[in-house]
């Protein structure tokens, strides 16, 4: 999650407008590596609806991220009663530092062990470092708190998902520290060429979100033109980071098809080849569903 706040699970009419068409369906199916279904930015649409509308173009599979504890819970339940769905669950670095402040850190952290060990959940995540909304008497909570989510990956052997913002020197630092788990994403990729060089070095799946999209960030397609196809990923953050030309729209993960088809564009990829390469690096990265 990027840009909001977290427990932003607002309701009512979408001040963003009617929501974007739906694109042509992709010609192989893909997953959305990382969503918020639980969190309504404007109107909250159903469930089913969503996963439907996503189905139809052809993403069949969402990672759904719930990253405080009502999330982290609504995201075990959700995954448990939907075939489409697998959970991830931990505690975003903003919302560590927030329960830190209000000395509740150490518990929440043992709930999120608690709900990491259901068989539906593949993910410990999104942890990692947000100098964009958590000032630097912050900072500390986040670091422990990042620590102790890749401890929790290592030992439940879950994939764990880095949420970096303003961040990436810090978090590969941490990383480095504490050792790369087997299975690890940077979530919504933010850095340029050389940061990718580093975390793939380091084994990491790079994951792509509507940003890749944006005229003003050349340097998220030069990262994505030299990342392997099998380290390969994409997601949209909905209801957030809306891919052009709908972007400051609600996001939703049946928009996935505008990430996938201005990302083969970049590569310049066989818009099918790229589709299987992705489900491919998917299923590589959090197991079958």
């Amino acid at each position: 999650m990027s840009d909001q706040p977290t427990g932003a699970r607002a309701g009512g009419r979408d001040p963003r407008g009617p929501r974007p068409p739906a694109p042509e369906p992709l010609p192989h199916p893909v997953a959305d590596n990382h969503c918020h279904l639980d969190i309504a930015d404007g109107e909250r649409w159903p469930l089913e609806e969503a996963l439907s509308a996503a189905a139809a173009v052809n993403v069949t599979r969402i990672v759904q991220i719930g990253c405080d504890l009502p999330g982290a819970a609504w995201a075990v339940e959700a995954a448990a009663a939907h075939d489409a769905l697998v959970a991830g669950v931990a505690l975003h670095p903003n919302e560590a530092a927030r329960l830190d402040q209000q000395g509740l850190l150490e518990p929440a952290l043992a709930e999120i062990e608690r709900l990491a060990a259901h068989p539906q959940v593949r993910a410990v995540g999104e942890t990692g470092l947000d100098y964009y909304r958590t000032g630097e008497e912050g900072r500390p909570a986040q670091e422990a708190s990042f620590r102790r989510h890749i401890d929790l990956a290592k030992r439940l052997d879950r994939t764990l998902v880095i949420h970096d913002r303003d961040a990436h020197q810090d978090v590969l630092r941490v990383v480095g520290d504490e050792g790369a788990p087997d299975r690890w994403v940077m979530h919504c990729f933010s850095g340029d060429a050389d940061v990718a060089r580093r975390c793939l070095e380091l084994g990491a799946y790079l994951s792509f979100a509507g940003t890749v999209t944006f005229k003003n960030a050349p340097h998220l397609r030069e990262a994505l033109a030299l990342t392997p196809r099998d380290r390969l990923l994409v997601e949209t953050d909905a209801p957030y980071l809306t891919p052009m030309p709908f972007r400051g729209r609600t996001n939703a993960s049946y928009l996935v098809p505008l990430t996938v088809r201005a990302m083969a564009e970049v590569r310049g990829e066989d818009l099918e080849e790229l589709c299987v390469a992705l489900d491919e690096s998917t299923t590589a990265a959090y197991g079958p569903w």
